[in-house]
């Protein structure tokens, strides 16, 4: 008989069904909050004259875990992405494709298909 894991998370912030888990970093320290569209868009908006104003870290510097790293970094040509300190958790992309009715396995790598949609949706 198969089983099927169905992962739901729950927004931090009030405690509903949340739809991605939201990655950034601040003082050299990495955090990551499950939030729903209307949160991650609320986090997104307040920190963003902050983003404007600042600079990127270049891809040496110290600070993150390994220095910081491009945001969901693909190797060259490959149909996958490579998970990095920035890069969304791919649980919370399992189940934002799960439950946007998109084909993902349960195990293994996620297709690039899969976290464009999910990058394209944030």
């Amino acid at each position: 008989m198969a089983q099927r894991v169905v992962v739901t998370l729950s927004d931090d912030i009030d405690g509903g069904e949340a739809a991605e888990t939201v990655a950034f970093g601040l003082d050299g320290k990495m955090y990551e909050i499950d939030l729903n569209a209307a949160n991650a868009k609320k986090l997104r908006k307040t920190l963003a004259p902050y983003l404007a104003a600042g600079r990127k870290q270049s891809a040496g510097a110290k600070g993150g875990p390994g220095g910081a790293k491009g945001a969901g970094g693909l190797k060259g040509g490959t149909e996958t992405y490579t998970r990095t300190a920035l890069a969304p958790d791919p649980a919370a992309v399992r189940a934002w494709a799960q439950s946007n009715k998109m084909d993902v396995p349960a195990r293994g790598r996620i297709p690039k298909k899969v976290y464009e949609a999910f990058h394209a949706a944030s």
